[in-house]
């Protein structure tokens, strides 16, 4: 099969090359991969990276080989999923629970969307608890996660703030259906604006060491990366003495219970074929020009998902 390998110290970074086709467990299913989205934190990865391999998380596909356990969809069913590792090829070996049915009227190109960006959202808002009447802030909100996020913060009655340098924003925002009650280009200025019940980062350094401090008293922030590739510090004193009860929990998916993540990844295809979860995709590429997808990603030129279709 064809597969999206690592190109290391040559360019292109990112290249199409024969690979061994996965041999599935017995309880996996063979997924013939249509669709494929870039998450920042991998495609970094992969550009940087000193051996070659098969990179990839969020996939979308019809199942070729159903698990022989009887564990995963039918054969011929449409699937989407994410796999800690080789999603960018023709071919992925699935575990049931990683892979769920696509609802009929929701296409291949949303699907690939989902699954790393929309669980991460999903997952850590639910960290917080009830979102009702509260003021949820979110750093990196103009990024795949930081969409979803704003949007599924809404949905819970949150009261939805945003951190991005992107003067289009609150444009975009508007597009999926939310009407912000701030964004601000800095957490600077968003922690001179006021106190939040909630913050999201995504965003690291800096920005999670300001975050802190401005949380409301009790508040929490969930963070679920570190974008800028930065330590984090933060004067421990004032953050109790100020935020009192704050707290600071961290979520990644490769910690999270299996059940959890499936259950979220049925829940998100579900709110998208009602109509009320937006895909923000930017741009749909052929899986060919995978390496010149990836620099825009890392250059931020780009508003919304990238989906890389496989033919």
């Amino acid at each position: 099969m064809r597969a999206v390998m690592t190109n290391p110290d040559a360019t292109p970074r990112l290249v199409l090359r024969e690979t061994p086709r996965p041999s599935p467990a017995p309880n996996e299913a063979l997924v013939s991969v249509k669709a494929f989205s870039l998450n920042a934190g991998e495609t970094r990865t992969a550009r940087e990276a000193t051996k070659s391999y098969v990179p990839g998380w969020d996939f979308a596909g019809v199942v070729e080989a159903a698990a022989l356990d009887g564990s995963s969809p039918p054969a011929g069913a449409r699937v989407f999923g994410f796999v800690a590792q080789g999603a960018w090829s023709e071919y992925v070996a699935v575990r049931a629970g990683q892979a769920m049915e696509i609802p009929p009227n929701v296409t291949l190109a949303q699907a690939a969307a989902l699954p790393v960006a929309g669980v991460t959202a999903m997952l850590c808002l639910e960290k917080a608890g009830a979102l009702l009447g509260r003021r949820v802030l979110i750093t990196g909100a103009a990024g795949g996660v930081g969409r979803f996020a704003c949007q599924l913060a809404a949905f819970g009655g949150a009261k939805v703030f945003a951190v991005s340098r992107r003067d289009s924003l609150r444009d975009q925002l508007k597009e999926d259906g939310v009407e912000p009650s701030g964004v601000f280009p800095t957490m600077a200025k968003a922690r001179a604006a006021g106190c939040y019940d909630v913050i999201f980062d995504s965003v690291g350094g800096e920005t999670l060491g300001l975050a802190l401090m401005a949380l409301a008293r009790g508040g929490i922030c969930v963070n679920c990366g570190n974008s800028t590739r930065q330590p984090t510090s933060f004067d421990a004193l004032e953050f109790y003495r100020v935020v009192g009860g704050g707290r600071l929990q961290s979520v990644w998916l490769g910690t999270e219970p299996p059940e959890s993540c499936g259950a979220a990844l049925a829940r998100l295809a579900n709110l998208v074929a009602e109509g009320r979860l937006r895909v923000p995709i930017g741009a749909v590429m052929p899986w060919a020009d995978v390496d010149a997808a990836a620099a825009r990603l890392v250059g931020q030129t780009v508003d919304g998902k990238i989906i890389m279709e496989v033919a």
